[in-house]
């Protein structure tokens, strides 16, 4: 249970990064009595937070990386319609974190880092609920049925490793078979006769939006939001003292660090250098989509994800690794579509718009959720890969809990970024 100690005295609390992480922390420190201001070089909800798949997944807690990995990268890496790519160019400087991403695919490691996500990932759409309860975020969530859907059962019995993993971890799931799938969702294409239907689950119909409604909360109860770049930090003998930007410098009280990908190049300043990499993603929004799905699908042949939103069926997936600094690579994007007319042959893609993004990936498939070992004015929320929008509200309320001293409800000791000290 969460201990019921007082927030502790007010703050002023800076918190570098408006993404759903970043917002998710400035509303609950807000909401513990502290003066926030958040910085970022973009909008809030333009970076990572815009393009997501918008599934609100408790059972997220699987890390691709899984015994026999390793196995299927070649055919990933030269199938142009695989779920996987690398831009060659930047295979020397990614080597090293490769190597230790698929290092952690044993049976051990895997269970480790599913057990320590399971606690994070619990309850994500009654965690977003509490966020947005009483802003202009609540119309943004619906909770739903999220299906995993297969062109047999045999396909299915192929991933039963992972399966196991979320039902021992407590999914709740229910199988369908032969027409069920099409009852669930007539859209799907009629070779798909097998499904997963996942409860307790749910989709985000607008993930930028959503952010934007959180920002908008932060500033009229006083918060401040600032489009700034970071440039620098000034540090005191005590912690950081200055956020140094390309407009005036902010002072500095408390410090939250969670600028996803571009957290690495903080950390290191801060003491904490750490093998951050971008999991570069894509999707394609079918503006015109010519149906209306029911359910947001995972494709379990093309490893993408189609989910509903206002602005119409958004189809996202892929891993690049190319860097923070390569131009997208739209052909990749592009693979989606004809990914999706595989699963909805019905569907209209001749109308699309089209997104990358920076997804923040740690070797171990972890964030970094805590307290800086070197300055106890600074705290970590950073690296949650492909699951952020999941995990983005209770890591908020992580943070609040840490800075106000309370103890968090769930063990949070694999997230420290001790773990990376040489």
């Amino acid at each position: 249970m969460q201990a019921t100690s007082s927030p502790g005295p007010r703050r002023n609390v800076t918190v570098i990064g408006a993404g759903i992480v970043g917002m998710a922390s400035a509303i609950h420190l807000q909401r513990d009595g502290h003066d926030v201001t958040v910085v970022d070089r973009l909008p809030p909800g333009e970076g990572t937070s815009f393009g997501n798949a918008g599934i609100m997944t408790p059972s997220a807690f699987v890390p691709v990386t899984t015994p026999g990995f390793l196995r299927k990268v070649p055919k990933m890496l030269f199938d142009p319609m695989g779920p996987l790519s690398l831009r060659w160019s930047y295979l020397p400087r990614a080597l090293p974190w490769l190597l230790s991403y698929v290092g952690n695919a044993t049976p051990e490691k895997v269970e480790t880092t599913a057990t320590a996500l399971s606690g994070l990932t619990s309850g994500s759409v009654q965690e977003h609920q509490a966020l947005a309860r009483g802003t202009g975020a609540e119309p943004f969530l619906h909770p739903a049925t999220y299906a995993y859907v297969y062109k047999d059962e045999a396909q299915f019995e192929r991933e039963s490793y992972t399966w196991g993993l979320r039902r021992r971890h407590g999914a709740k799931m229910t199988l369908l078979r032969g027409p069920e799938v099409r009852e669930m969702e007539p859209a799907v294409a009629p070779d798909y006769t097998f499904a997963v239907a996942l409860h307790d689950h749910g989709y985000v119909s607008d993930p930028s939006r959503l952010v934007k409604a959180l920002a908008e909360q932060l500033e009229r109860a006083g918060g401040r939001v600032l489009r700034r770049e970071v440039r620098d930090i000034e540090i005191g003998p005590a912690g950081p003292t200055r956020l140094l930007t390309d407009a005036d410098p902010l002072d500095l009280d408390l410090l939250i660090v969670a600028a996803g990908a571009w957290s690495g190049a903080l950390t290191k300043r801060l003491g904490n250098p750490v093998p951050l990499e971008s999991e570069r993603g894509y999707h394609v929004v079918l503006t015109d989509p010519g149906i209306a799905p029911r359910v947001a699908i995972m494709s379990s042949t093309g490893k993408f994800v189609a989910t509903p939103m206002d602005m119409g069926l958004r189809v996202a997936g892929l891993v690049e690794f190319g860097g923070l600094e390569g131009a997208p690579n739209f052909k990749r994007a592009r693979t989606l579509l004809k990914h999706v007319k595989l699963l909805y042959p019905d569907a209209n893609t001749e109308s699309f718009t089209e997104w990358m993004g920076h997804r923040p990936a740690l070797p171990d498939s972890l964030p970094v959720i805590g307290r800086s070992p070197h300055f106890e004015n600074v705290y970590f929320a950073f690296g949650h890969q492909h699951i952020g929008l999941a995990t983005g509200p209770k890591t908020g309320r992580l943070i609040a809990d840490l800075v106000a001293g309370r103890r968090p409800n769930i063990d949070i000791s694999a997230f420290g970024i001790e773990r990376f000290s040489a």
